[in-house]
């Protein structure tokens, strides 16, 4: 660390009112703390792989001795009770993500010094379709160990070939001797305390930008724990926390020092950047005639399809499978991304009635959530209000004030496209489920697949449920391996929630490409791909349909909090001697 002793220190991180006032105060101090990150751009660039593992090594320290507040933090902000499992999702969505794409990164940067590419843990090969998969998880032995069963793929863009995949990884590095830099303008997200983190990482690492992230209103109080956390990068004076509301975000995004600029929230803030806001922002949008010139890449959100598909289902896979439906929906009080939204069913199915019935039971068991995030209420009322097929469920078990329960809204009508279950994300506590008629699974799969990418908003994540004994049919199996590769979904999940895809790390993570920015959808570009991909397409994540022990990340589990934290600790220092006490508690 002696070359990076001498760089510019953090002086404390600057805060500015989360309203719309902005003064010229408030403009000095933002400006003399931009411009600081900005004169290390060039000397980021061309620092070398040896000093940037150093930095990871740092790191993973740092974040390791912030996690315990961090986490601790979260927890009071959503209301969640000591030694309960939603403890647990906030060390997994949070400092666990976090230690583990720093884990990957500093791999891969020391096989691109060995070796100058980092090394895939599996062949690459070209599937039926043509593409070329590249094989990302399990990453090593822990991970086939702790994932037993599951593995996940990135599918390149078509135009690549086997002989040119190893030239689209690690393009950054290639380049990073002439590099003069640029400074990324991150928005964060207020609702997984990762996310932020993990776009600062990506920006630096793997697209060798330095980092100026403004914390989301919602979850800046976690700005003191990121400083702790990230600590070694800050006081070399290559990333920066700061805080502030709109007008903080509007002139940092216009200041001439950013050269680009990432936002993970909604697609009418994407809008706002690029175009402006009011009529003069629709009418630039109409034209197509961006007020921004920079570049933004963006994660913005998905109406996030599941596909279920028939089959014969014993009662205990029914109970599965339904509380497995239920957990994409409660994590995190269902202020995600990646929850589910849409439920797709078959109508002929003989056993859809008992699977909702099974559903309903699962949610009226799980605990109502703190509805921390703003707007949820008004959200709610919006998507449920006047809807005769809307159950309400988990009342039972003594909703607070500052709750919202968990609604199934059934039966939607998937020939009126103009409903806001499959135009809008709720992001609350709120799921929607429509049946489609065909008189077979394998035509059921092919209209399933057509209705989730012309009819559903968004392109970041979908999932499909299928048990093995229904792909036993040859026509049935045929329509599902079409089915992978007509997704246009930037992770493809089978059997299990696209959300675990999200913290796995060497996956990629963002909307499948394609959308200019006058219909971004759910945005532009990756994250995470700690395999540094430069031109994927999407990732196929897989696992059992009913794995052994049950997934961490499942509602029922009593003992996530204590997995999560294991979890954490694991991934900052693997050993053979941590691995008894998680597969303990993972049993329990």
């Amino acid at each position: 660390m002696s070359q990076l002793e001498n760089q510019l220190s953090n002086t404390g991180s600057p805060q500015f009112a989360q309203t719309d006032s902005f003064s010229p105060s408030d403009e000095q101090s933002l400006d003399l703390a931009v411009r600081q990150v900005a004169t290390q751009k060039t000397m980021w660039a061309q620092l070398g792989c040896t000093q940037r593992v150093e930095l990871l090594e740092a790191l993973l320290k740092s974040v390791r001795s912030a996690a315990k507040n961090w986490v601790a933090a979260s927890c009071r902000a959503k209301g969640h009770a000591p030694n309960t499992p939603p403890v647990g999702e906030e060390w997994l969505s949070g400092p666990y993500c976090v230690a583990r794409s720093i884990r990957l990164l500093r791999n891969s940067l020391n096989q691109i010094a060995r070796n100058g590419k980092p090394q895939l843990p599996g062949r690459p090969f070209v599937c039926a379709s043509g593409q070329v998969v590249a094989p990302v998880f399990p990453t090593s032995l822990f991970d086939r160990l702790l994932f037993m069963g599951y593995q996940a793929e990135v599918w390149m863009d078509p135009a690549i070939t086997l002989s040119e995949l190893p030239s689209s990884m690690a393009v950054a590095y290639d380049n990073s001797r002439s590099d003069s830099g640029a400074l990324c303008f991150v928005l964060g997200a207020g609702n997984v305390s990762s996310i932020g983190p993990l776009d600062a990482l990506y920006k630096l690492f793997v697209e060798n930008q330095v980092v100026f992230l403004k914390m989301n209103p919602v979850n800046e109080y976690l700005t003191e724990h990121f400083n702790i956390a990230f600590e070694p990068l800050i006081k070399a004076g290559f990333l920066r926390f700061v805080t502030g509301g709109s007008q903080a975000g509007k002139y940092l995004c216009e200041h001439p020092c950013v050269d680009q600029i990432h936002i993970t929230g909604s697609d009418k803030t994407h809008d706002a950047i690029v175009y402006g806001v009011g009529t003069e922002g629709v009418n630039r949008k109409l034209q197509r005639k961006p007020l921004c010139l920079k570049p933004v890449t963006s994660e913005l959100g998905n109406v996030s399809p599941v596909i279920l598909v028939p089959g014969q289902w014993s009662k205990s896979d029914m109970a599965y499978q339904a509380e497995n439906v239920a957990s994409m929906l409660i994590n995190n009080a269902g202020f995600n991304c990646n929850a589910i939204r849409v439920l797709i069913t078959h109508r002929q199915w003989p056993q859809r009635d008992e699977f909702l019935t099974a559903l309903r039971s699962a949610l009226d068991h799980i605990p109502a959530r703190r509805a921390y995030y703003p707007g949820a209420a008004e959200r709610f009322a919006a998507f449920t209000k006047g809807r005769s097929s809307v159950t309400m469920m988990g009342q039972g078990t003594g909703i607070a004030a500052d709750s919202l329960p968990w609604a199934l809204i059934e039966d939607l009508d998937h020939d009126n496209l103009q409903d806001q279950c499959f135009n809008s994300e709720a992001f609350c506590s709120v799921m929607g489920e429509t049946q489609l008629p065909a008189d077979s699974v394998a035509k059921y799969l092919q209209q399933a697949v057509k209705f989730a990418n012309e009819s559903v908003w968004g392109t970041l994540n979908a999932t499909i449920i299928v048990s093995p004994s229904t792909l036993k049919t040859k026509s049935v199996a045929a329509a599902f391996d079409q089915a992978i590769v007509d997704l246009k979904y930037g992770t493809v999940a089978i059997n299990h929630w696209a959300g675990v895809n999200f913290a796995l790390g060497s996956t990629t993570w963002g909307a499948f490409p394609g959308h200019p920015p006058h219909d971004i959808q759910s945005g532009v570009g990756v994250v995470h791909n700690t395999y540094l991909f430069d031109r994927a397409q999407k990732t196929v994540f897989r696992g059992p349909f009913r794995p052994f022990p049950k997934p961490v990340w499942l509602a029922s589990r009593p003992k996530t909090h204590r997995v999560g934290r294991l979890l954490f600790e694991f991934e900052c220092s693997p050993s053979w001697f941590k691995l008894p006490a998680i597969l303990v508690n993972a049993l329990g």
